[in-house]
């Protein structure tokens, strides 16, 4: 199936109002600007200024007008001396086919840029996805470890009081004394992430406006339209896979006009000339034509095998691209069942460390069981919170491949 065919198909199934992005997620006006105004994407779109102005080169061709002359003094025994000059004012003609050639050559450079850049944009989109996530990561795990240490602190004080009337003893005292130490050096260490994390979202995109805290994680869910839709979409919408395939169109059209050179192209001129300080004058017509060798025959050898090399690879991005693009609807399916999972243990820990408290201040159970059911609860809800910014990097990224989010309008 071509890949118009699948697009039609594809638009008729996702026709309907634009996908909405999640609330976590910046505006995706203000994305769109961020990105149409990063380093990389201009630099892209200063390439497409430069494909445009080699087509237009091409259209117009190598050849100028060429202007030649000389001039010279002549003496003659028992003449006496006679000024001479000649000028001659030629131009090369480009054979038939060559010009359309050119053309087309242009055109298609035209279209490698333009889908380059669009390639540039999507590796920002990604890249701009993987720095708030790791921003909004280190932020849910720093709010969690502030939350575990003021728990702690609560509990400290706590078992104090009961010290001091004897109902505990200095060991429960110190249990909990380094317990609270241990969370403390982990909130330093999430705060010191999360610090990095945001240094690095503001460093690489500085037209971003960052709130003052990193949005809370939402919950995780499967994109609006199917896996298996949007792994189609992957593939019918990669830049990349059309950036090749026109670089190989363009590099077949060139090997084209090599050979054609081989035929190399006529100088057709006027020439005018003065002899005899006048006395002889004339004008006519010069032609000139340069006859093709081994270097000519060479370069289109040279030309061939680099348009069969581009074929190759475009054959190999195209299996690359469907290579991310299943990788994509794994991560989705795995990831999401990884963080229903870490889900389930979390509310599982919780409910130990509530029933493990009740049974402490009844006298059921000791400190130690508590402090080892609370930190087993604050592990459960580390991995859920990795395993819920994991679950959404993974919804986003495949949102991102097949251009359904954070891409032009036009697409």
């Amino acid at each position: 199936m071509s890949r118009s065919v699948v697009l039609v198909l594809l638009g008729t199934t996702l026709a309907g109002p634009a996908v909405a992005q999640r609330a976590d997620l910046p505006p995706a006006a203000v994305v769109a600007t961020v990105l149409d105004s990063h380093p990389s994407v201009e630099a892209a779109t200063a390439r497409i200024d430069a494909a445009r102005a080699e087509a237009r080169m091409l259209r117009k061709g190598p050849h100028e007008v060429t202007v030649s002359g000389s001039y010279l003094r002549r003496s003659v025994d028992r003449e006496g001396g006679y000024d001479e000059f000649d000028t001659t004012v030629s131009r090369a003609i480009r054979l038939p086919g060559k010009a359309a050639l050119d053309r087309e050559a242009g055109r298609l450079g035209v279209e490698v840029a333009l889908n380059r850049q669009e390639d540039v944009r999507h590796q920002t989109s990604l890249l701009l996805s993987d720095r708030w996530h790791d921003w909004q990561l280190a932020s849910a795990l720093a709010r969690l470890d502030t939350e575990a240490v003021a728990g702690y602190s609560r509990e400290l004080k706590a078992v104090r009081d009961r010290e001091q009337v004897r109902d505990a003893s200095a060991l429960d005292v110190d249990q909990v004394q380094s317990a609270l130490a241990l969370a403390q050096a982990q909130l330093a260490d999430t705060i010191a992430q999360r610090e990095q994390a945001r240094a690095a979202l503001a460093a690489n995109f500085p037209g971003l406006p960052l709130p003052a805290e990193a949005p809370a994680l939402s919950t995780p869910a499967l994109p609006e339209a199917s896996l298996e839709q949007l792994r189609a979409l992957i593939i019918a919408r990669s830049h990349e896979i059309r950036a090749a395939e026109r670089e190989a169109d363009r590099l077949s059209v060139v090997g084209t006009r090599v050979r054609r050179e081989r035929f190399a192209d006529p100088s057709i001129g006027v020439r005018l000339f003065s002899e005899r300080s006048g006395m002889e004058r004339g004008a006519g017509l010069v032609a000139s034509i340069p006859f093709g060798g081994g270097y000519r025959a060479a370069a289109a050898d040279q030309a061939a095998a680099q348009a069969h090399a581009a074929r190759f690879e475009a054959a190999s991005m195209k299996r690359e691209i469907a290579a991310i693009a299943d990788g994509d609807v794994i991560a989705v399916r795995s990831r999401l069942d990884a963080w229903e999972a870490a889900d389930r243990a979390a509310k599982s820990a919780d409910g130990a460390v509530q029933r493990s408290a009740r049974g402490y201040q009844l006298g059921a159970s000791d400190l130690t069981d508590m402090l080892y059911a609370r930190r087993q609860a604050l592990d459960a809800a580390r991995i859920e919170v990795r395993a819920r910014a994991e679950a959404l990097r993974a919804a986003m990224k495949i949102s991102i491949d097949s251009h359904i989010v954070w891409a032009p309008d036009d697409e």
